[in-house]
């Protein structure tokens, strides 16, 4: 291996550590990932519409419905902005946030809006972006469990009632 090799290998990042397995599946992350891409399409088509207007709280709902898009394609497709120097650094920080996380900062953004200005064009704009949060809430709540686990945690349960309910009836006795 020459000198420049290993200079380069030296000064190459190290590749950032795998997200914690928070439970998503493969499928599942990648349509939340397409929902917050078409949440943030709708939002900029939306927002940009709600622009042509006289009304300054439809105009500034228009621009904060602009940021929101801007933020959705910075963090669930950076590809997207590929010509911006930080793009890469946001995504992988969004990457590291937990699901219930990104579900109240998603939901949060695509609410605004809508308090601004209560309009068709503010509500189906940032419905898919609202969307984008309830599916990383879903996720945050876990799998669902089998029937059998289910039988089995409540069956121990009834036994620690049943139990319960013997020891103060012979505390009474």
């Amino acid at each position: 291996m020459s000198a420049q090799d290993e200079q380069f290998q030296a000064a190459a990042p190290e590749p950032a550590a795998a997200p914690a397995d928070d439970g998503m599946t493969w499928w599942y992350r990648w349509l939340c990932r397409i929902a917050g891409v078409i949440g943030g399409m709708s939002c900029a088509f939306a927002g940009l519409w709600n622009c042509v207007t006289i009304n300054p709280l439809n105009i500034a709902a228009g621009v904060w419905m602009m940021l929101n898009a801007f933020v959705l394609f910075l963090c669930e497709a950076p590809f997207c902005c590929q010509f911006i120097e930080f793009a890469n650094a946001v995504s992988a920080r969004a990457d590291k946030l937990r699901a219930w996380q990104k579900a109240a900062f998603y939901c949060g953004m695509a609410v605004f809006p809508v308090m601004l200005s209560l309009t068709l064009t503010t509500l189906f704009g940032n419905a898919i972006a609202f969307a984008t949060g309830v599916l990383y809430g879903l996720s945050a709540l876990g799998k669902k469990g089998d029937a059998i686990s289910y039988a089995r945690i409540h069956q121990q349960q009834k036994q620690m009632d049943e139990e319960k309910l013997t020891g103060t009836l012979e505390g009474q006795a």
